[in-house]
């Protein structure tokens, strides 16, 4: 029969804690805002210049348009730094931060797709735009996504643990002599 050294120990329970890096988060939100600002005039251009399709501003006014693509280019922008700070706030608000992201936003880009239809514009500035806005929906959703995943870490916390305060002693009767 064997006899145990020690008395039944208890496990110690383990507790992992959300740990968010904001200055990752909002520096890959600020470079979001970036692509997205760029993502927008890409768009515009593309549609001005290749299809001759004059979204946001009449034809006569060229490839560059008017005040109104400066405007949704930094309408862009503004979108994916509201977008960082909607993610700052689920991740500690939220249970599953991602997945609430991901609806909110996948929403509102169905918004901003379906809206250009609302309008009395020809049907082929409402399928540009629409078509401008879906790329910047699923632009600013994957990226802001991306960058909370590398922004947050884990840390597990054990419970019920007794961590020595110091290294053990060694004497001469314990053996290790």
């Amino acid at each position: 029969m064997t006899i145990p050294m020690r008395g039944p120990e208890r496990e110690p329970e383990l507790e992992t804690q959300r740990r968010i890096d904001e200055k990752m988060l909002w520096s890959g939100g600020v470079a979001t805002a970036v692509v997205a600002g760029l993502i927008a005039l890409v768009g515009i251009l593309v549609c001005r210049w290749l299809f001759k399709i004059p979204i946001l501003s009449p034809s006569r006014d060229g490839a560059w348009g008017d005040a109104s693509t400066a405007g949704y280019v930094f309408a862009a922008a503004a979108i994916a730094l509201a977008a960082t700070g909607l993610m700052n706030l689920l991740l500690f608000a939220a249970p599953y931060p991602r997945v609430f992201f991901a609806w909110i936003l996948g929403l509102a880009t169905v918004v901003a797709v379906v809206f250009p239809f609302s309008t009395t514009a020809p049907l082929s500035q409402k399928a540009a735009t629409a078509v401008v806005n879906l790329a910047l929906g699923i632009a600013i959703g994957s990226l802001t996504s991306e960058v909370s995943r590398r922004a947050v870490g884990r840390r597990v916390v054990r419970r019920g643990y007794d961590r020595p305060t110091s290294p053990p002693s060694r004497t001469m009767g314990d053996g290790y002599s």
